[in-house]
């Protein structure tokens, strides 16, 4: 592949994302780096006539997190390297199209398509040298066929047909993709070794990603529904790149009677810089709550002593309790399976709105009864699954309303 065609493409290509970089002008709010997707069909053949298998290596790249919301999953991607024409490339299945309609919507909903793209390795490497990542290179053990045919396969996912996908966070991703189309291309079995008594939930492995980031633990459990608590297996955990290579160190190839290892080298490609750890906000989740709390009882302890119930503080929670709910009631509709059947639903719901004006006229109602019932269904509920950080605090401010509005009613 001609240097100049490569630039040439990469001026002329820059409308796709993807998750592994922030864009610190337009979209410095959003997650990408800017990938390309190489017109490699033409070169496909010419690769593989001139240059002997031998002298080709294939390698996982897994990439740390570094404290960029964005990126504290990490990231895989695949490296086709031919140590005798230096053509050096990294594919990966994590380039999406920003300026598609209704992005965000359909991300929430679980509609969003995700490609596979391609990009010379100087600059993926460049890329995450500057933002303090480590990549660590594993050098796949492969026979010169198994090379052709997963260079041919890569080739195959790059056409326009083929190339798109529909992203899941937890099931069909940029490290699952990886391992399955290395998985398809061997002559043989991948054997794995499984980790004894390691059964963690996809809740459990992603707040270890978000432990530094409170607010996006909490924005994850808020959204995560029970099946987010259940028992994973291994297949299930590598969905996140440290899994992956784990799995991968310890895997074996059984072919014709003979066992290879997977992995026949592996390599610091780039070592871990210095990253600054960035407070997501002032306080955390359980401090706003305990604030929302204390502030609670001082009004309800002033409504007491009057002996009258503020009907702007109920309004006001009111709406927050059945915005949520909103929200979690939305998610129901969504195409990731781990956000339905979310028992915070059992509070957290629309119901407050339709008791809203009469709470607000100050008419007789059932709904602090009701409130109460909720209460009680979503403490209920906390056993089976884990909710986000704070939110007992907050149902305990709805009930002492439930609680206020009995005592001045009786």
């Amino acid at each position: 592949m001609k240097k100049i065609g490569i630039k040439r493409f990469l001026l002329q290509n820059i409308s796709y994302f993807c998750i592994v970089k922030q864009i610190k002008k337009d979209f410095c709010t959003f997650l990408g780096i800017i990938l390309m997707i190489l017109p490699l069909k033409a070169v496909a053949q010419d690769s593989i006539q001139a240059n002997a298998m031998d002298s080709v290596e294939i390698s996982l790249l897994t990439c740390s997190p570094h404290e960029e919301i964005y990126s504290l999953y990490g990231h895989t991607a695949l490296r086709w390297h031919n140590l005798r024409s230096n053509e050096d490339l990294a594919f990966n299945w994590g380039v999406f199209n920003f300026k598609k309609p209704y992005f965000v919507l359909r991300f929430v909903f679980g509609l969003t398509d995700y490609e596979l793209g391609g990009i010379p390795m100087k600059y993926f490497e460049q890329e995450y040298r500057s933002v303090g990542s480590s990549v660590t290179e594993q050098v796949l053990n492969l026979t010169a066929e198994e090379k052709q045919r997963l260079f041919e396969a890569l080739i195959r996912n790059l056409q326009p047909e083929n190339r798109i996908y529909r992203y899941n966070y937890f099931y069909d991703n940029c490290s699952t993709r990886p391992r399955d189309i290395i998985e398809q291309c061997i002559n043989g079995d991948i054997q794995y070794t499984e980790r004894e008594e390691f059964t963690p939930s996809y809740r459990d492995m992603i707040r270890i990603c978000t432990r530094n980031h409170p607010w996006a633990t909490f924005g994850n459990d808020i959204l995560l529904g029970v099946k987010a608590d259940l028992a994973t297996d291994r297949r299930q955990q590598e969905f996140l790149p440290e899994h992956l290579l784990y799995d991968f160190d310890h895997a074996q190839i059984y072919a014709n009677g003979e066992y290879r290892p997977l992995v026949k080298e592996r390599r610091i490609l780039i070592p871990a810089g210095v990253q600054v750890i960035e407070p997501d906000f002032l306080f955390s989740p359980t401090e706003c709550a305990c604030a929302l709390l204390i502030l609670s009882i001082v009004i309800m302890t002033l409504e007491w002593r009057r002996k009258k119930t503020f009907r702007l503080w109920d309004g006001l929670l009111m709406t927050a309790q059945g915005l949520v709910g909103l929200l979690l009631f939305v998610m129901l509709f969504s195409q990731h399976p781990t956000t339905s059947t979310n028992l915070q639903l059992l509070l957290f719901n629309p119901l407050p709105f339709f008791f809203l004006p009469v709470v607000v006229r100050k008419r007789p109602t059932r709904w602090w009864t009701i409130l109460a019932t909720l209460f009680i269904l979503f403490l209920i509920g906390s056993f089976f699954q884990h909710y986000a950080e704070g939110m007992v605090i907050v149902a305990l401010c709805l009930l002492l309303r439930s609680m206020i509005h009995y005592k001045l009613k009786a």
